[in-house]
Formats: C-alpha cells, structure tokens, sequence
C-alpha cells in the first residue's frame, strides 16, 4: 500500500498519471470519508476511477457507482473433471452456449423462459414495493433477463489447479441498469448547476442524502443491483444446462460464488456509517469469497477476503485495462489475438482485438499488488470463451 495523501491510499503498481489525476480530483469532494482506496487494477474511468473504492458521507456520486450497476461475476465447481472434457471438440458446447444466452449489445431474449419467469416475477415485486416501473426506463426489460450484453462481459468453462471444471461469467444490469444509472447523473448534474455547485467535473455530480432524489436513486439502484445478480444465476443455469447437454450429464453444483463489483451499500468504517462505492472492485470482508477475471486467454481466481481495513474491505475486480478500446485496435492484430488464444476455444472474429490479453494489466502483477487484500483459493483456466461482439 502506498499513501499518496490524507484521502487516498493505493495499491497498484502499475498506473498513469491520468489515472492518479482523476482519483486525486474524486478525493477532494468534502464528503469522502476517510479515503479513496485505488485496487491494484484501476484505470482512467467516466468521472471516478475504475478500479476505486470510495466512501462517502451524506452523499452519492452516481457515476462513481458507473453506468453498468451490479456488473459482477458468477462462477459455479461442477463435478466433472478436465479428463471429460480433454481431447473433444468443444466448438459444438460454445456454440451451444451462444445460442442459450442473447450476446452483444442491445441483444435480448425473443420471450420470457420458463426458468427466467420466477426471478422476473420477484423483480416484479421488489419494483412494486420500490415505487417504480422499471418499463418507464426500458420497457422490454423483463427480456433482457438471461443476456450477456458486450465489450468485456463473458462465459467461460475453466478448470482449477486440481483439474476440477467451472463455470464463470461475467456481466451485470444490462439496458435497463445503465437507463436508470444515466437518468440519475443526469438528475445530479441538473442539480448541481441548479444551487451553483461548482464541481470539478461534471462526473462528480451527487446526491444529498436526505432529498427525494437521492431516496429514489437508492431504491432504482437497489433494484437495479438486484436484476443484475439475477441475470447472472439465469445465465448460470442456461450454462449448466448445455455443460450437461453436452456431457450427458446434469451438472452437480459443489460451490457458487455470486459478487457485484460496480455497487454501492452502507457500511461502517473508521467509526462512521458511510455509503461504500465500489467502482471496479468487490467486498473482501474476512472469510468472504469473491472472483477476479483476468482478461480473454488468462487466468482468473476465485478469492477469500483478508478484511483489509485501509482498503475498505476491498480487492480488485479484474486485470485492469492499459489501453483504450481504440488504442488496443492500433496497436493490436486479429493475428496476435489468435497466438494469444491458443488452446482455448472461442470465437474467431477480429471483433474481440480490443479485449485482447495485451490490452489489459498482467493479471499476475495484479494479484501480487493483493496480497494484502485477498488470499488465493483457486486458479482457473480457460477451455472455452464466449463473449459478445
């Protein structure tokens, strides 16, 4: 851990000044309490930092939460070994994947699935008891339940160090969370320039604790946060049910860890209930589990928290990205990717060089620079990746 000022502490190794910059501009907003905490992997962001933990008093600055709310990770130990797997052609099982699950952006299901209705029918309570139709933001939202969406969103069928097969995801709130996450920036920069609020970038733009408007971003986000850990066990049994399609098997459930890592909730630290958001970054309370990705063609980890009281109890969400989307299509080919994929199957399209493994942080730096933060429980790699275009 490094201390870079009174409000900001940091754990990465790697990071640009730009980076450093933003989160030092985040810091100085009068209601963070105590610090702002920088993971290993943060990155340049829209207004707060990827990659940050930030704890606030009285106030939340929505696009410190980010636009895709409740993003997070799901994986899920099956019983099958990598000897059932070995040696086959696994096209057929990604494929069959694709088709289960809407990829890419603005992709949903054609109608609601039978395995979907149950969790679409408690989202429909919750918004009910919340005050709020969700279809005044999107109103094909109950279809987007079970979809991948795109960019560094994912599926993938890994193994462990003991050859032990998982599946893994990647994912969050879909259309209807990043609506109801603009809707409320927009709403906090109106206000801003309303009292004459000078802000150092209109990003940092926050609600009052106490007004109606920060109530109803609690309860829209809240649900928010809800659909997007729902989407994720939806997408989870559609995997298992083509894993065990495949395999002739049903899938037998041995572990399943479910964590958000773009969220915001109260907590208590350094002697004050404050509102904890995390921007790139999952809780790592003591004992808790968690999941951190690396990028296409890398390992990921699934993780126990060492509750690392500085960090706010946090730890990294992923590799982290180096380059931008458009400097990693100039700097890499369709070709590199392809080296870079060796071994695992996924499809090969010139779309994905953008996610390259190149393009982000080295996900083995990033771990080390948590050390003090998490304690590895397992290492996975991939045989199968899914993304969307």
């Amino acid at each position: 851990m490094e201390k870079l000022s009174a409000r900001l502490v940091s754990w990465a190794s790697l990071i640009d000044d730009k980076t450093l910059d933003q989160a030092r501009t985040s810091s100085r907003m009068p209601f963070i309490h105590p610090h702002i905490a920088l993971m290993p992997d943060a990155h340049l962001g829209k207004g707060a930092t990827v990659g940050s933990v930030i704890p606030t008093l009285g106030a939340i600055m929505p696009a410190a939460v980010g636009v895709d709310i409740g993003c997070g990770m799901i994986a899920v130990r099956t019983q099958f070994g990598l000897s059932q797997l070995a040696d086959r052609d696994l096209a057929p099982l990604r494929e069959a994947m694709e088709r289960a699950i809407p990829l890419s952006a603005g992709h949903d299901n054609r109608k609601v699935v039978a395995t979907a209705a149950p969790r679409i029918a408690e989202l429909e309570e919750k918004a009910a008891a919340s005050g709020f139709d969700p279809a005044s933001y999107v109103g094909h939202w109950r279809l987007q339940l079970g979809s991948l969406g795109s960019g560094n969103h994912f599926i993938e069928i890994s193994v462990d160090e003991l050859d032990r097969v998982w599946m893994f995801l990647h994912s969050g709130s879909r259309g209807i969370g990043n609506k109801i996450a603009t809707h409320h920036i927009a709403v906090a920069q109106r206000l801003a320039k309303q009292w004459w609020i000078d802000l150092p970038d209109p990003d940092l733009a926050y609600l009052v604790e106490g007004t109606p408007e920060f109530a109803r971003y609690i309860r829209e986000l809240q649900w928010a946060q809800h659909f997007a850990l729902l989407n994720r066990e939806e997408m989870m049994d559609r995997v298992a049910r083509q894993l065990g399609e495949f395999l002739g098997e049903d899938v037998v459930e041995h572990e399943r860890i479910n964590c958000h890592h773009n969220f915001t909730q109260p907590e208590r630290h350094f002697g004050k209930e404050v509102w904890v958001s995390r921007k790139g970054a999952i809780q790592a309370d003591a004992g808790r589990l968690g999941l951190i990705p690396g990028s296409m063609g890398t390992a990921s980890y699934v993780v126990e928290g060492l509750g690392n009281p500085v960090s706010l109890n946090s730890s990294p969400h992923g590799a982290g990205r180096e380059y931008s989307r458009s400097a990693a299509r100039r700097t890499f080919s369709h070709d590199q990717l392809r080296e870079a994929m060796v071994g695992i199957e996924f499809r090969d399209t010139d779309a994905f060089v953008d996610e390259i493994p190149q393009a982000y942080k080295p996900i083995d730096r990033v771990m080390t620079d948590a050390e003090e933060l998490v304690s590895i429980r397992h290492s996975l790699r991939q045989l199968v990746n899914v993304k969307g275009d």
